[in-house]
């Protein structure tokens, strides 16, 4: 390749190069087959919407199709991996580099190939060289600033492992909570819809009790806008229900098409004894994956301070090479020398921190920083885990009361209502009272389904404050 083709050759893989360092680039929807991701438009085909087995839903298949599919979770597990492959990366550190240089040089002036090993020592001379070298890096000493990131490393792949814990735990208790709420809800709607037939059956009472003259035809009005209400409650209620269904759909990672879910089960009841404030502190400190992520954050962070103050230290690495030079069009070729050459080397650099512009400093400073809000944020964590665990501890307390408290007016309100009734019909009652009782029974039956709902939740949460797997 001689004159004019040679430069025409080397201008255009000037220019062509820089647009073809990547060949194949990254699709950032790729992977998302059968996940509902929506791909913009132009970009390529929608995903279908996937949709669960038809069927009714039990808790337990609600959480364990949650954990398969959430994003959030299926997030936090590749958080995992990043910092996994951190850690790795920080021990790779530790071991040689060895990698593979080829270059061409043209230059201006003839150079030798390889320096002299003699003196008076006859060389090869050209404009032209091309070289290949096999070169090893070696760091022998650089403060403890490599054994501190690995150790930042480790601690933060930790740290991402419990915030994967806690990451599921808080879903398993979103998607209990939604779940316990569908229930019911499920519950209150059957009520009022128990209570518009009740009524219903009575308005037929009262017409045959006004066509007998043994009641007033305002009798049959009042009962009439009584069941108009029920009959907007029910589409209110209905509607949460509707929103609820969606949210645990959205919970499950699910594109909502086809058939809506159907959670089924059955409000438990049964609080059981909750634990001392004191002793369910001790348990969310030991155990609660957030709080141990935090811990694990906070000492990697004091390691980090550590990797910055080792920039002061001065770093010592081995390094060693060879290849071998070619000559492209030699000027100079003695007779009997060779147009090509092979070099070797090996030697220790020391490279020591003089003037840095204020940069080493200003790092441990920034890191320092860091550290002190990490303690802080642990401090603020604490005291969420307190108002946490207290919480819960109350919600579970206060549910029980009122599920022992509704269950009573449930009784009460039922034999209410049978009195009031037998007294209209006698014609010592009044239409008011027995729809009165009516609406007294309702609301006690409403408030007993969603005073179970709130205890189940608050079982729940009581684990999700104290870390229970």
């Amino acid at each position: 390749m001689k004159g004019p083709l040679r430069k025409l050759w080397l201008l255009t893989l000037t220019v062509l190069a820089p647009g073809c360092v990547l060949i194949n680039p990254t699709d950032p929807y790729a992977g998302m087959a059968g996940r509902g991701l929506r791909r913009p438009a132009g970009v390529g085909p929608r995903v279908p919407a996937t949709h669960p087995a038809e069927g009714p839903l039990t808790l337990a298949e609600a959480i364990q199709v949650a954990l398969a599919n959430n994003p959030e979770l299926a997030a936090s597990r590749h958080d995992v991996e990043a910092a996994e492959a951190q850690r790795d990366a920080a021990f790779g550190a530790m071991w040689p580099s060895i990698g593979l240089v080829g270059g061409y040089t043209r230059h201006l002036d003839d150079q030798r190939l390889v320096q002299a090993r003699y003196n008076g020592e006859p060389g090869v001379f050209s404009d032209d060289t091309f070289l290949a070298d096999a070169m090893l890096t070696m760091p022998l000493f650089t403060g403890g600033r490599l054994i501190s990131d690995i150790k930042v490393a480790e601690l933060l792949a930790r740290s991402a492992s419990h915030r994967l814990a806690r990451t599921q735990g808080e879903l398993v208790f979103n998607v209990s909570s939604v779940f316990y709420g569908v229930l019911a809800q499920r519950r209150v709607i059957e009520s009022l819809e128990f209570s518009k037939n009740t009524l219903q059956e009575h308005l037929k009472r009262v017409r045959d009790l006004i066509t007998a003259q043994k009641a007033a035809a305002v009798d049959q009005l009042r009962t009439e806008v009584r069941i108009a209400d029920l009959e907007q409650r029910l589409a209110s209620e209905r509607n949460v229900l509707a929103i609820q269904t969606h949210l645990l759909t959205n919970l499950l990672g699910l594109a909502r098409a086809g058939q809506p879910l159907e959670p089924e089960g059955e409000l438990s009841g049964t609080p059981g004894n909750p634990p001392q404030i004191a002793a369910a502190l001790d348990l969310a400190f030991g155990r609660r994956p957030d709080y141990l992520a935090a811990r694990a954050a906070l000492e990697a962070q004091a390691k980090a301070v550590d990797a910055a103050q080792a920039g002061h230290w001065p770093t010592v690495s081995l390094q060693a090479a060879y290849g071998r030079r070619w000559a492209g069009h030699p000027t100079t070729q003695p007779a009997g020398s060779s147009r090509e050459e092979d070099v070797g080397r090996i030697g220790v650099l020391v490279d020591i921190p003089i003037f840095e512009g204020g940069r080493i400093a200003a790092r441990v400073r920034q890191e320092r920083a860091k550290l002190r809000a990490a303690q802080e944020r642990l401090r603020r964590l604490e005291l969420q885990i307190q108002l946490d665990v207290e919480t819960a501890i109350l919600n579970l307390g206060s549910a029980a009361e009122r599920v022992r408290a509704t269950e009573k007016a449930i009784e009460q309100a039922k034999e209410s209502l049978r009195i009031e009734r037998e007294k209209y019909e006698l014609g010592k009652g009044a239409i008011v009272d027995v729809l009165d009782a009516q609406a007294s029974l309702l609301d006690a039956q409403t408030s007993y389904y969603r005073a179970l709902a709130d205890q189940d939740i608050a079982v729940t949460q009581l684990k999700l404050a104290t870390g229970e797997p």
